[in-house]
């Protein structure tokens, strides 16, 4: 029987196995929060698209640590988060195998933005008929009573409700025009107020404000940047070979013994590396962001109370590779997963949070807006044409 020479623990994690790349592009809500009825009704998850990340300095709030009453320096995540669109409703009754999908009631106007998600080409599809025999149900009186009979049976045998609602994409500065689609499970009340809730929310819009607070600790559902096929030192952290190895080092020496015949599910292997669906849990909200008005004076949300510089969440120049944040947002501490302009479901904590941390209030002091691209050196344009004096565009301009 074999040896080793030195023993150690075994590198990388077969928690996530198969490391495959992931199903779907956008995270997807496994499991929704469990249902409080005593609560008023609410929604328990919204969808955004990552931005970028920045730095914050805080006082820390922790009786009894060295750092308490302190400043320290954060790293943060800003999520473009605009409204979210509400287009139907499914009811869900429970059975032996779990939750089966009972009935779908839809809205009577869909946008393209919504219909272009049930499209592989939308461009060269000839008819675009999705959903037109159904809208038209609300044309006449036999369709009315055929949906107002569907949602009477949803209260009356559904023990789920859940929304069906669509991000409106086409109001950031991204290619894509295909909105992203999420059911959101209605959580609080009665089955009857929850149907209700949904069915009076039909084509109208959901913001941030309205599904989270600030304080609150969040999870984060997405898929990771992709890296592609990667070796096994890169992707398992595998200890290299020695320098003079034959057939190269970057390696697992050793796949297995000669019985039994095949290479074990445990041991190392080249293979997919990123691109993989996670779930962070219980991030916290540091701020939730204002969407900046159309016309007129733009919002200052990036101002604290200790920093009065009139500024919004932007860095100089926007975020690198993402650009201007307009629509509302939000800002996590620490990182997320994936690239920027990488879609991620946010979901209510799946637990109450009852410690000491997650409780702490914050209080921001500064946030910095610098640019990103680059070793940024000033906070604002104002202050970049104090230190540099005006620039000869500016100079020909005032001639």
């Amino acid at each position: 029987m074999s040896h080793r020479k030195f023993e150690a623990p075994r590198h990388g994690n077969l928690g996530f196995r198969p490391r495959k790349r992931a199903a779907r592009h956008q995270g997807k809500v496994k499991s929704f929060p469990k249902d409080d009825r005593t609560q008023k009704v609410h929604l328990t998850a919204f969808m955004g698209y990552k931005a970028g990340m920045t730095h914050v300095v805080r006082d820390l709030e922790k009786p009894g640590s060295k750092m308490h009453k302190k400043e320290i320096v954060e790293a943060v995540t800003i999520i473009e988060c605009p409204p979210m669109y509400i287009v139907g409703l499914v009811g869900y009754i429970e059975t032996a195998q779990g939750l089966k999908t009972y009935k779908t009631v839809w809205a009577q106007h869909l946008s393209d933005n919504f219909r272009r998600r049930l499209y592989k080409n939308w461009y060269k599809s000839k008819s675009k008929k999705a959903f037109t025999k159904y809208v038209k149900q609300y044309e006449t009186e036999e369709g009315k009573k055929s949906i107002e009979a569907s949602l009477q049976a949803i209260k009356k045998r559904c023990s789920v409700i859940r929304v069906i609602a669509h991000t409106q994409i086409h109001k950031l500065k991204l290619t894509q025009k295909k909105a992203h689609v999420l059911e959101i499970q209605v959580n609080g009340g009665s089955i009857v107020e929850k149907v209700n809730f949904a069915v009076a929310n039909f084509e109208k819009t959901v913001n941030v404000t309205g599904v989270f607070a600030e304080n609150e600790l969040i999870d984060v559902i997405g898929v990771t940047k992709g890296k592609g096929f990667n070796g096994v030192i890169k992707r398992w952290g595998v200890r290299k070979l020695p320098r003079k190895t034959h057939k190269g080092l970057r390696k697992v020496a050793c796949i297995g013994a000669w019985h039994p015949s095949r290479v074990s599910t445990t041991v190392p292997r080249a293979g997919q590396l990123g691109y993989h669906h996670r779930v962070e849990r219980n991030k916290k909200i540091y701020r939730i962001g204002q969407a900046q008005p159309e016309d007129g004076k733009q919002i200052s949300t990036g101002k604290t109370e200790y920093d009065l510089t009139e500024k919004t969440i932007n860095p100089m120049g926007g975020f690198a590779h993402y650009g201007m944040v307009k629509a509302e947002f939000l800002m996590l501490k620490g990182c997320v997963a994936g690239p920027r302009k990488r879609v991620l479901t946010l979901r209510k904590s799946i637990t109450p949070q009852t410690s000491r941390a997650s409780l702490e209030k914050i209080s921001l002091k500064f946030i910095d807006t610098s640019s990103k691209f680059g070793h940024g050196l000033h906070q604002t344009a104002e202050d970049k044409n104090k230190y540099f004096g005006p620039s000869k565009k500016a100079k020909m301009a005032s001639k």
